[in-house]
């Protein structure tokens, strides 16, 4: 359902130019740094602490987007994220997660959507690249009909909004964009079994160009409708899907529909759905 306790400025480019002018360091003191002028933003990781950033505003529907290089090296136990989400324990969220792993194995690509502060619907890719040697464009494109995560502009996963048919969608908070580097030795690198090795430390993530075309939310009466744009209401094309189809046949390494050992009997309703 889509509440109207919350308006909509104006459909804007809501980002341009350096990263400095639409975000802000959150945590993690001088472990975060803006350089050249303004257009990188590096977040460190070391044994004291991890290190943050924010969006300036907060968005109802957007299509957020970050140039980033992921740490290089022995980065096991590490997470950089970069995500959308409420706040609250009922919050909404929508994540890019990247799990490090020991020199020479992939990053993982965890995705998860929050409705209500319920996930647990998590898939997982490799890269078809090396996402540590140069900058990579991750997207999320959240509008009514669908969440589309996307990489070097390419779709990898589609959240449908099938409210319709009892399925919770995150359409009803505004979010903002997060993106950190956290240590998460308990879990993040082959199920906890590989630990952070702090003899590599500290570590380090880059990001660059970052992008909102995006509604921009405050306190009011007003729908984001209003504001509709193409992008808005976007929805992959068939070739998009096509090529999408291939990347999850060769790249995806967990999909929680797939999960019946989890799940067993109580596989989650949109598991069925087209």
């Amino acid at each position: 359902m889509f509440l109207a306790s919350i308006s909509v400025i104006s459909l804007i480019c809501a980002a341009s130019g350096a990263i400095q002018d639409s975000v802000e360091i959150s945590w993690g003191g001088d472990r975060a740094q803006l350089g050249e002028n303004g257009e990188i933003l590096t977040l460190t990781l070391d044994q004291s602490s991890g290190s943050g950033f924010q969006s300036k505003d907060e968005y109802l529907f957007a299509e957020v987007s970050i140039r980033l290089k992921l740490v290089s090296g022995n980065s096991a136990g590490t997470v950089t994220a970069f995500y959308l989400s409420s706040i609250g324990d009922a919050h909404n969220e929508i994540d890019f997660e990247f799990l490090g792993n020991v020199s020479g194995s992939p990053y993982t690509v965890h995705t998860n959507v929050f409705d209500q502060g319920k996930g647990n619907k998590e898939q997982q890719f490799y890269l078809w690249f090396d996402p540590t040697q140069d900058f990579h464009t991750y997207t999320i494109l959240w509008n009514k009909k669908n969440i589309i995560f996307l990489v070097d502009g390419l779709a990898i996963r589609v959240f449908k909004n099938n409210e319709a048919k009892g399925v919770g969608y995150p359409d009803d908070q505004a979010m903002r964009v997060y993106s950190s580097l956290w240590n998460a030795e308990d879990w993040a690198t082959q199920g906890g079994r590989v630990k952070t090795d702090w003899s590599k430390a500290p570590f380090s993530a880059y990001y660059r160009d970052y992008n909102a075309n995006a509604c921009v939310a405050s306190a009011g009466t007003s729908s984001c409708s209003s504001g509709s744009v193409s992008r808005m209401d976007r929805e992959l094309s068939l070739q998009e899907e096509s090529k999408m189809k291939e990347l999850r046949k060769t790249y995806m390494v967990y999909n929680y529909c797939d999960d019946k050992n989890r799940f067993g009997q109580n596989m989650p309703a949109e598991c069925g759905l087209a």
